[in-house]
């Protein structure tokens, strides 16, 4: 049952990912030809390889993570309560390290749990996919090889919300709109973080969007429990 968790052991996290170049014919030639068959039942006939590029960043392959950001309760149960949230964002490299150092030093234990929206199709094997990748061993809170399925320590609200309808799903934006909870995508969704990214050079606008993505999969965990949802001077940007 949600309501018997203990909110300051859940890790709630969202990411923000684009194509691992700005063009496709930075690519090299394999790379080209390798998206043009991984792309060919998605684009169909109505865009090229090219033309379909700016889509990469949702496959791990093809794309790169550029900013993660989290939320933690550090103090659930006062009043008022305080949710921290901060990010990880710049090289990918660092990114990722960062993260495996927060989960090394403050959510490694058995109780903790990895909390996201659509993450165990999405987040989870992202991060972990682009740390192998790059030649980072895996912390235990991802490293999922092995283990049961009721030992994963993740929470998905999307998994949550379907109550056992494994072909529904249901995106963060209209969660939040059901549930009464402010939109995330008041700004931007992530469609437009290709756009935002590599042609207007704006990481601190992409930032705010993925923070406001990690309060909003707070509030629906919130919502889900039965509990009041966060005012906004319980949220502290750290």
């Amino acid at each position: 049952m949600i309501s018997r968790l203990n909110l300051e052991d859940i890790l709630f996290l969202d990411i923000e990912t684009v194509p691992e170049t700005e063009s496709f014919n930075d690519l090299d030639e394999v790379k080209q030809e390798l998206w043009d068959s991984k792309s060919k039942y998605q684009r169909r006939d109505e865009f090229t390889a090219e033309e379909f590029y700016n889509r990469a960043g949702i496959w791990a392959e093809f794309g790169k993570i550029i900013c993660i950001s989290v939320g933690y309760f550090s103090n659930a149960t006062s009043d008022p309560r305080q949710f921290r949230v901060t990010s990880f964002f710049g090289d990918e490299v660092k990114i990722l390290n960062d993260f495996k150092n927060l989960l090394i030093s403050h959510f490694s234990q058995a109780k903790h749990l990895l909390c996201a929206h659509n993450g165990k199709e999405f987040d989870f094997p992202y991060i972990a996919r682009r740390m192998i990748i790059h030649g980072i061993e895996l912390p235990y809170k991802l490293n999922l090889f092995g283990k049961k399925p009721w030992e994963v320590p993740h929470i998905d609200t999307l998994e949550l919300w379907k109550f056992g309808d494994y072909k529904h799903y249901t995106s963060l934006k209209l969660m939040t709109n059901v549930l009464g909870i402010p939109s995330p995508k008041d700004d931007i969704d992530g469609s437009q973080v290709y756009e935002v990214y590599y042609k207007d050079k704006d990481i601190d606008r992409i930032i705010t969007y993925c923070e406001k993505d990690t309060i909003a999969i707070a509030q629906i965990l919130l919502r889900l429990r039965g509990d009041n949802l966060l005012e906004d001077n319980e949220i502290l940007h750290v």
